[in-house]
């Protein structure tokens, strides 16, 4: 039986965690790769440095340690875990599910697991999933991890892209609460613009050809000032719509934690917003575009900044390939 909303549960953010691997990769080591400069760098995109995960690391691997931090900050065990949701473009393999792997090492063997694919806006679309299976009763404590290996996709000849992204996971465990409540969501796609955020090959459309590897098709590709003019008015126009749909605001943000793209995109979207600086999360300096761990780890580090007090409103917004955007809104 289909439950009305007096009948629907509180549902908030119980435990955080996230893992960053240990080496950096700076953008003085960018310039012995690529014809690129450390000022250009930061100018252009706001990055000092970035993480990279060693050659045997998987995503997986990044998402269990980010998901470890976080059972045990809610004061759970593996076990207690009723579903995984993995967002992530750089998964283990094409199948299993990195969800399963990440099941499987932690020992949450009574969860069921799948991935999301939205790019960048994956740990939101994640998050709001979750929401809704604990909403309704579904499911009691779901893990929505956030992992992505970046490094391994980047296309290290391509000095447009590959100073854009780095490695890292996030996690967050969904359940019932009436503290750090998820109050509104917003979600949504234009696939007509697909074509400016992909990686070509690799799918069923280009499998695995002598030809895609020569032609470098096996890399992420971007068209950056397109995707730049996109990315502005849809994260905006997502932040916005999430608010307003629980009768509040843009002013009524006390702090947005925005996907961590680029630093000029990250100020465009503030200043439509009318926010000032001090209520956006930024640490796109030190880890770069994680794709769906950024507003994951971010969410992670503002919540240890103590950036918002008991009460706030706090809200992640993102955009992706596919083109994907959405946004979540927290009442502290």
């Amino acid at each position: 039986m289909k439950q009305t909303g007096d009948e629907m549960q509180d549902v908030g953010i119980i435990g955080l965690g996230c893992y960053l691997p240990p080496e950096k990769i700076t953008n003085s080591d960018l310039e012995k790769l690529v014809d690129t400069s450390d000022q250009w760098i930061i100018t252009r995109t706001g990055i000092r440095e970035r993480r990279k995960a060693s050659q045997e690391v998987a995503s997986s691997d990044l998402g269990v340690e980010a998901s470890k931090v976080a059972i045990k900050d809610a004061g759970l065990n593996p076990e207690d875990i009723d579903l995984i949701i993995t967002a992530t473009i750089t998964p283990d393999m094409a199948f299993p599910a990195t969800a399963c792997i990440i099941q499987d090492k932690i020992g949450a063997r009574n969860a069921a697991a799948f991935d999301i694919n939205a790019a960048c806006t994956g740990f939101v679309f994640a998050i709001n999933v979750a929401q809704l299976f604990v909403s309704t009763g579904t499911y009691n404590n779901v893990l929505v991890v956030g992992a992505e290996k970046l490094t391994s996709i980047v296309d290290w000849t391509d000095r447009s892209t590959c100073v854009l992204f780095g490695d890292g996971a996030g996690a967050c465990i969904v359940g019932k609460s009436k503290d750090r409540r998820i109050i509104s969501s917003f979600m949504g796609a234009d696939g007509s613009g697909g074509h400016l955020l992909n990686l070509p090959a690799g799918g069923s459309r280009l499998p695995a050809t002598e030809e895609t590897v020569k032609k470098r098709l096996h890399f992420l590709k971007m068209e950056g000032n397109e995707v730049f003019k996109v990315a502005v008015r849809i994260m905006a126009e997502a932040a916005s719509n999430a608010i307003k749909k629980i009768g509040l605001e843009c002013n009524d943000i006390d702090l947005l934690i925005p996907h961590q793209a680029n630093i000029r995109i990250l100020m465009a979207v503030a200043k439509r917003l009318g926010l000032s600086e001090d209520r956006i999360f930024m640490n796109i300096e030190k880890y770069g575009n994680m794709s769906a761990a950024s507003t994951a780890v971010a969410l992670v580090e503002a919540s240890q900044e103590n950036r918002v007090k008991k009460g706030g409103n706090v809200v992640l917004v993102a955009f992706g390939g596919g083109l994907t955007y959405g946004a979540t809104v927290i009442k502290w």
